[in-house]
């Protein structure tokens, strides 16, 4: 059985978010910004929140997703990740639930794949509610 993880202070649109996001700069910070967009495009109720220092994307109040910047990468993180099917092979980790995508901005990244993992975990989340 898969582990599911309720944030229930999720909000729609959380400030303290954007402060994060913006204040990351050059390259990554547009990485993060980027990717934290697709994921807020998934659907209606889409909530976010600040959990463990980094913005979370939730599914009402369900996380699935999130991002965080490294020195040199950006990490595009899946809470059941272990269960997405992945055939481009993106996906990195070890952890019973979690994997990350590792986004480096001098090495090509399949933008397709990335898309489509994002919206499997948000149609993944959505389905367990």
């Amino acid at each position: 059985m898969s582990r599911l993880f309720p944030l229930p202070s999720a909000v729609e649109r959380d400030p303290q978010v954007q402060k994060w996001l913006d204040s990351r700069p050059g390259e990554l910070g547009q990485i993060a910004r980027r990717w934290f967009g697709v994921m807020r495009g998934c659907g209606s109720d889409f909530r976010e929140l600040l959990h463990d220092g980094h913005p979370t994307a939730c599914v009402g109040d369900l996380a699935f997703g999130y991002v965080n910047v490294f020195t040199s990468h950006v990490n595009i993180g899946f809470y059941l990740g272990a269960h997405l099917d992945d055939p481009s092979n993106l996906l990195t980790g070890t952890g019973k639930f979690m994997r990350h995508v590792k986004v480096m901005p001098d090495k090509p990244l399949n933008e397709a794949a990335l898309t489509d993992l994002i919206e499997a975990s948000y149609h993944d989340m959505r389905s367990r509610l």
